[in-house]
């Protein structure tokens, strides 16, 4: 989980849930989406007292497909949550586009490859 002051506005702008909600959406307990975010499944950040998640990463009931892998072949490249956080809500001119965007419109594989290509 990282602390908010750290985040360009791209990130602390985008719509957050706080855990409980996102624990409502998953159908999970509170404890299971800090063990989410734990196993990079999610990243969460603290704001005004309060960890929350960007609304993004979930597409109705579940954590919105490809992003998992994403965070972890981030992570395996030696980005921090907060690292990965910024890029994800930032433009790349190589992709082209958003990438958490480009993820929730199924292009998780293109995102994926640029993020591999990233670490090296």
């Amino acid at each position: 989980m990282s602390e908010v002051s750290g985040l360009p506005d791209v990130v602390t702008d985008a719509e957050t849930l706080a855990v409980p909600d996102v624990a409502t959406r998953l159908s999970i307990p509170d404890s299971s989406v800090h063990q989410l975010v734990r196993d990079g499944q999610l990243l969460s950040y603290r704001t005004g007292g309060e960890v929350v998640v960007p609304a993004d990463f979930l597409d109705g009931e579940e954590v919105v497909r490809g992003l998992p892998g994403t965070i972890t072949v981030m992570r395996d490249g030696g980005y921090d949550d907060d690292d990965i956080l910024r890029w994800l809500f930032t433009h790349d001119e190589t992709l082209p586009g958003i990438p958490i965007a480009l993820i929730r419109a199924g292009r998780h594989r293109h995102v994926k490859r640029r993020a591999q290509a990233m670490a090296f």
